[in-house]
């Protein structure tokens, strides 16, 4: 009697499964055919006369019990049948072991979205704290290349408040008593204030730190025009400790400003300014367009 792979369908001669061709581990008997030296014609003859037997013998499917793989000892890989080295790593060391389907069935379940994030925690957790750090202003989204406006440069003295006097009061003073010389209305824009505070800063830096800052536009601080603007002490340089408020400042600022184009142009919109006080000097940058 011979056998046959139920998978391929190789015929073997003895029920010894795995099948030497796939691998597979049930076999059947094979379709047996009595008279097997019958000449052609009496084989059709037999065959379309239903009354006749025709020796088939059905096939039927032979359990043959325990299944075996062969296991990596390296990478774990289960092979259906024994034929080193290891598709996966390349491992010679094949071990028989017996398959078992409950083994199978946990590796198909499906792994939870907190086994998969697991070994990313550290990256989320890190991306969560530098979120925070931005949000809460801490770290300014301008380090960041094309986002925010772009930080002052660092420059020795003050830029808030010297000689106790409030610098940011005293320039939007000096705003105040600008409009009223001037015959057209002009707006005090945030924009180019900050425009000016960065342009302050890096002539104070480079004056006495000989630091160089990289040029900036109106643009980058959201101000979409052209602009007029100068930074240095006025002439003749006014000094801190000479004046008692911010009004007293505002008015001798405002006095040197007066003269100035970008000052009275009518066709300018806006403006903005920034003071800054180093050794007691100050200095002023005015913008506007």
């Amino acid at each position: 009697m011979k056998w046959r792979c139920t998978w391929c369908g190789k015929p073997h001669a003895e029920n010894d499964p795995p099948c030497d061709n796939c691998g597979h581990n049930t076999f059947e008997k094979a379709v047996v055919r009595e008279g097997e030296g019958e000449t052609e014609a009496e084989r059709s003859e037999s065959s379309s006369d239903p009354a006749v037997d025709t020796g088939v013998t059905e096939t039927e499917t032979v359990d043959t019990g325990t299944t075996y793989v062969w296991r990596c000892q390296d990478c774990g890989r289960d092979h259906v049948k024994y034929n080193p080295p290891c598709s996966r790593c390349g491992n010679h060391d094949l071990e028989k072991i017996e398959q078992r389907y409950d083994d199978v069935a946990g590796e198909l379940e499906t792994s939870s979205w907190l086994e998969v994030a697991k070994p990313y925690a550290p990256i989320l957790a890190a991306i969560v704290v530098v979120a925070a750090l931005f949000a809460t202003g801490v770290v300014p989204l301008s380090i960041l290349p094309g986002v925010g406006e772009p930080s002052p440069p660092d420059a020795p003295g003050q830029g808030s408040q010297a000689a106790g006097i409030d610098l940011e009061a005293t320039e939007l003073e000096v705003h105040d008593r600008l409009e009223a010389e001037r015959d057209s209305s002009r707006s005090y824009d945030d924009g180019l204030a900050a425009y000016a505070e960065y342009n302050n800063r890096a002539y104070v830096a480079s004056e006495h730190d000989g630091t160089e800052s990289e040029g900036v536009r109106p643009s980058d601080f959201g101000v979409d025009c052209g602009s007029a603007g100068a930074s240095g002490p006025l002439t003749p340089p006014l000094s801190i400790d000479d004046y008692d408020d911010e009004a007293a400042l505002a008015d001798e600022i405002a006095g040197g400003l007066e003269t100035s184009d970008a000052v009275t142009d009518p066709e300018l919109e806006r403006e903005g300014l920034d003071l800054h006080v180093v050794e007691g000097e100050v200095y002023v940058h005015y913008a506007a367009c």
